[in-house]
């Protein structure tokens, strides 16, 4: 595959605290990419130091959207008001559909040590916002591995080639791979035209279709025929490539509120204020 030689935005992550005072790296949802579309936030966690993630994320709401939380290292517990509870080791990840609303924290299980990690917000069409909330665990072992002489990609959401990912998401497609390239190797690649598109690299550095790109940093993949070539520095390269079709629906956003409408959202409020705001028990689906 030829690689198409146009530029495309890089956008580095910003430090911002969240939760009781977790220290992420934020790109989408920071005011220099308010959202993706259909993706509404993506937050990075990566530290060695308790300070920056002890005090994790207590008791908070969601609606109108999917959170899709993937554990690299570390261990995070998840626990919510309706009785539900969850356990996220090294590898493992939770696809959690808020929908009509979910109450939920998310605690770090570790008193020191690497905890890092990857939290994606994926929007809802107005059509399934209200739906009933759903909770899927998956183990490490869950998703499929592809390996070549270049590169190991992990395949999280969707499908690669013939490999195909225990999630799939109906409303928009998503795809989501963790690729690991060798040093000095390629990892090339077509995404579906007409999706918004993103790779965000962790790891090393090395050069996307010929741009330098460095570690905490978000590419948006806008080439004309939705291909890239991604080139690993000598230290190898590790990025997460995520992509999904577009909503084309309003937007209206307050907090972890997302919705079409501003009254929407107003009502969300007053449900939360009203103890009214969970109206359906999250189906679990656990896959080990």
């Amino acid at each position: 595959m030829d690689a198409i030689m146009n530029s495309s935005p890089i956008i580095p992550a910003v430090a911002v605290p969240e939760g009781a005072g977790v220290t992420v790296y934020r790109t989408i949802g920071s005011p220099a990419l308010r959202d993706h579309d259909p993706f509404l936030l993506l937050d990075h966690i990566s530290s060695n130091n308790p300070d920056d993630y002890s005090a994790g994320f207590p008791l908070h709401p969601h609606r109108g959207f999917v959170t899709f939380t993937y554990i690299i290292d570390g261990h995070m517990a998840h626990q919510d008001d309706m009785g539900n509870s969850g356990d996220l080791g090294p590898g493992s990840a939770q696809w959690m559909k808020a929908a009509s609303g979910v109450i939920h924290s998310e605690m770090p299980q570790q008193e020191n040590g690497l905890l890092r990690g990857f939290q994606l917000w994926i929007n809802l069409p107005a059509a399934n916002k209200m739906d009933h909330p759903e909770y899927q665990e998956y183990s490490a072992e869950a998703f499929p591995i592809v390996e070549t002489p270049d590169y190991t990609l992990k395949v999280l959401i969707g499908r690669f080639a013939d490999t195909h990912a225990p999630i799939r998401d109906n409303s928009t497609d998503v795809t989501y791979f963790d690729v690991h390239v060798q040093p000095g190797k390629h990892f090339q690649h077509r995404l579906p035209a007409g999706n918004n598109s993103l790779l965000y690299v962790f790891e090393g550095s090395g050069q996307f279709n010929a741009q330098i790109v460095l570690p905490h940093s978000l590419v948006i993949l806008d080439t004309d025929d939705h291909s890239f070539d991604f080139i690993a520095g000598k230290k190898g390269t590790r990025f997460i490539v995520i992509s999904g079709k577009p909503i084309h629906e309003p937007i209206a956003r307050y907090g972890p509120f997302v919705m079409n409408t501003r009254e929407e959202i107003d009502q969300a409020m007053r449900d939360f204020q009203t103890n009214t705001f969970v109206r359906d028990r999250a189906w679990i689906k656990r896959n080990r």
